[in-house]
């Protein structure tokens, strides 16, 4: 129903939206790094595209997508469901569509914390985990990061940082869910009044 038509129009907005942003990721994962080499963004852009190449700021955009897109999917499906339970009749109703955005996100962070604890891997720590495990080179996408996280860390290694994922989360596609459902009861509202 329209609940997985919402989820497929956010999947496909991610496609687009991480296009752009995955190489702005890579950057600030990197300046965010404890003793991090890097002191601005400019600076970071340029050793990294010098010392890596090009590829380095994309390296990581297949698990980016393998992660957003099941993240949007699952976020965009939690919400419509919640939506229906809570608010049937799909009145303008604050309190639904806050409690509904934050458990949506919450969810959604937590089935794909995984797959972010792999995008850092490949964006950040990857010479770290690669030496502490006596490997040289790259590794060349999400099968080489998950067998990674998991010889590092065992299954609890793919749920480092769930729970501070989940509370940023929460407050985030709360406040989304309620400006959007504001400005489209606000703007429908203004509509119907003009007419």
């Amino acid at each position: 129903g329209c609940s997985y038509l919402a989820g497929i129009a956010g999947s496909v907005a991610t496609l687009l939206h991480d296009a752009v942003m995955n190489p702005a990721e890579v950057v600030k994962q990197r300046l965010q790094m404890f003793n991090s080499p890097y002191t601005s963004v400019l600076g970071c852009v340029r050793t990294v595209h010098r010392t890596e190449g090009f590829r380095a700021f994309y390296r990581s955009y297949t698990t980016q997508l393998t992660m957003n897109v099941p993240f949007q999917a699952i976020h965009f499906i939690t919400y419509e469901l919640l939506q229906e339970h809570l608010n049937p009749r799909r009145h303008y109703n604050p309190g639904s569509h806050i409690v509904a955005g934050a458990v949506a996100g919450a969810v959604a962070a937590a089935a794909t914390t995984p797959l972010d604890v792999c995008k850092t891997l490949l964006n950040t720590q990857e010479n770290t985990a690669l030496s502490s495990l006596n490997i040289r080179g790259h590794l060349s996408g999400m099968a080489n990061a998950f067998s990674t996280v998991y010889q590092l860390g065992g299954v609890p290694g793919f749920f480092k940082g769930v729970q501070a994922r989940v509370i940023y989360q929460m407050p985030s596609t709360a406040i989304a869910w309620s400006v959007y459902e504001f400005f489209k009861y606000f703007l429908t509202k203004q509509a119907l009044e003009k007419k």
